[in-house]
């Protein structure tokens, strides 16, 4: 992060597909807002559609079809879980294409819940990073580069990965502190009342 990233607006690309998990999604995409970042829901939908059923029936909306954002760049990444919405995921050439881009480029890559497993263990993308996923997946990454946190980030390979629904606000809050600092997800996080256990405390102007 460079001095010129706190004098502009963050973006971030939030896919979402037909199986996404909810909880992943909109507390990802609510708690990014809140930070004030400009946040670009993409449907990976393979018939298009900008309106899809997530993993619990919920209909979520989307911005715009990836296939029509994946040209740009975003500072970030953002794959939620679900099964059904990782595989459509990992079944996409096109989201594939736009994750290794962004990848390429060293923009943060953020995946929880089965996405890690799925999608970027699957598609071998990160082979040298350590990650975490859902523990019902967690056998898919290779035990050496396999954590059981909460949220883990490689700094070598600038990706973010989270375990599930539970662990999703930390998720987020992380998202903030990777992109525009600890103050600002501290900013972000008092008014949500999070879990003390969280340690997003306020933290004094220096």
């Amino acid at each position: 992060m460079t001095n010129d990233d706190h004098n502009r607006t963050m973006t971030v690309a939030v896919c979402i597909a037909p199986g996404t998990e909810e909880m992943e999604a909109i507390n990802t995409i609510d708690i990014l807002l809140r930070a004030g970042f400009d946040v670009t829901t993409a449907s990976v939908a393979s018939d298009g559609a900008l309106i899809v059923a997530g993993s619990r029936g919920i209909k979520l909306v989307a911005d715009a079809a990836l296939v029509a954002v994946a040209d740009e760049q975003f500072d970030c990444v953002v794959l939620p879980g679900g099964v059904g919405g990782a595989e459509c995921f990992r079944d996409s050439p096109l989201l594939v294409e736009f994750v290794e881009q962004h990848k390429y480029d060293g923009k943060l890559i953020a995946a929880i819940c089965a996405a890690p497993a799925l999608v970027l263990e699957h598609h071998n993308m990160f082979p040298t990073a350590i990650m975490t996923a859902h523990p019902a997946f967690q056998d898919y990454i290779p035990e050496v580069r396999r954590r059981a946190k909460r949220v883990v980030y490689d700094v070598n390979s600038n990706l973010l990965t989270s375990q599930g629904p539970g662990t999703s606000q930390e998720f987020a809050l992380e998202i903030i502190v990777r992109l525009a600092g600890k103050e600002k997800a501290a900013e972000v996080a008092g008014p949500m009342v999070v879990w003390p256990n969280m340690h997003y405390d306020i933290l004094p102007k220096t």
